[in-house]
């Protein structure tokens, strides 16, 4: 369950530049955070495991989130 996340994650890091759309580039030309949202939650998916890795990584894209 962990590697299907995480390969998800790295595919959504590689194509969304060129193929996906994301609201927040409207309004952030950079990620806000160091690491991004996405690296960060892929270093705690392998910390900490599925479930709270992916909880950790669920609350840093809301933060991230210009729409709150």
């Amino acid at each position: 369950m962990k590697k299907i996340l995480i390969f998800i994650i790295r595919a959504y890091r590689q194509f969304s530049g060129t193929v996906f759309f994301t609201p927040f580039s409207l309004f952030y030309s950079t990620c806000l955070f160091y690491p991004t949202c996405s690296e960060y939650a892929i270093d705690s998916i392998e910390k900490y495991g599925f479930w709270k890795g992916s909880f950790r990584g669920l609350i840093r894209i809301l933060k991230c989130n210009p729409l709150v």
